[in-house]
């Protein structure tokens, strides 16, 4: 008679005799995500409106800087779909031209600051002494810099290619605090099994930390960089408001909201718009790094959709 292990062995045995293998965690990820029907719907929003941002321009026969010069201020219309603004161009045109340049601001910071902040947290964490010292000081000063005020200085000096420097400068300031958090992770996985095994094989610091540490904080740097896109537009929105971020003649949604906020009442499509889309897309990467965090870490406390707490 077949013992215990054995009979299990054979029914999970597939018709050509190969034994069924356990998914991985990639697809156990996904499932759990896909069973967040919340977060499904933030990801779906968020695709559309990448799709609205850089296919919206080919839409349309207004270019962003297209002036009109007979419809100053018109409502939404055939011509022009949401409006025209106080010189007579196109609402739509510069509201998608916006919402591209406010994306690819928030996914550059997001990426930068990301492995900016696995980058020093791994290095410190592992390294430890006076590399831990430094990289904590240099952390935990740039904490403390008054990061509105060299923002406000030097991006409105900059022009041409100067939202690619404003971007760089919100990544420069925003990895610090996911930096000491990794560092703490770090200083944890410097002495587990595997870390201390591939020391005594002699393999690189910066290959451990490459291929043992990073991986082992990835979860929550996915998380992390997903907040840290929707906290970029957050900024470089509430910059460009106050005129330190974009600048003209280019747009982005911070600049539009500025320039609509005294017609919110009179002429709404000149505010409302770029505003909606702010909203929406915020809520909507919030929903995504919701539905990661708990498709990800499974001890999560938040309840699964869909399943009732045990009695």
């Amino acid at each position: 008679m077949a013992t215990a292990p054995e009979a299990l062995l054979a029914e999970a045995a597939s018709d050509d005799g190969l034994v069924a293998r356990p998914p991985s965690r990639a697809r156990v990820t996904l499932r759990r995500f896909l069973a967040h029907p919340t977060a499904v719907a933030g990801l779906a929003v968020v695709a559309l409106l990448f799709v609205l941002a850089f296919a919206g321009p080919h839409l349309t026969r207004w270019s962003y800087s297209d002036i009109d010069y007979t419809a100053l201020r018109s409502g939404p219309s055939a011509r022009h779909w949401w409006g025209t603004n106080r010189i007579g161009q196109d609402v739509f045109a510069q509201t998608v031209r916006g919402l591209q340049k406010s994306l690819i601001i928030g996914l550059l910071v997001g990426v930068a600051a990301t492995a900016g902040a696995a980058t020093v947290g791994a290095c410190a964490g592992y390294f430890g002494g006076w590399t831990d010292r430094l990289l904590t000081f240099v952390t935990d000063l740039l904490l403390i810099f008054p990061s509105f005020l060299v923002i406000s200085v030097v991006s409105p000096r900059l022009k041409g290619g100067g939202w690619l420097v404003f971007a760089l400068l919100l990544a420069l300031f925003g990895w610090m605090i996911t930096a000491r958090v990794v560092r703490s992770m770090a200083i944890s996985l410097r002495e587990r099994e595997f870390v201390r095994a591939a020391r005594y094989m002699a393999v690189g610091p910066l290959r451990i930390i490459a291929r043992h540490i990073v991986p082992n904080v990835a979860s929550f740097l996915i998380i992390d960089a997903t907040i840290a896109v929707g906290s970029a537009v957050m900024s470089e929105t509430a910059l460009s408001y106050f005129g330190f971020g974009v600048q003209p003649p280019d747009v982005s949604l911070g600049t539009l909201i500025a320039d609509g906020t005294g017609a919110a009442i009179t002429y709404p499509w000149m505010f409302f718009f770029a505003a909606g889309l702010l909203v929406v897309f915020v809520l909507a990467v919030n929903l995504v790094g919701d539905g990661l965090r708990d498709a990800i870490d499974p001890t999560s406390a938040r309840r699964r959709p869909g399943r009732r707490r045990a009695r």
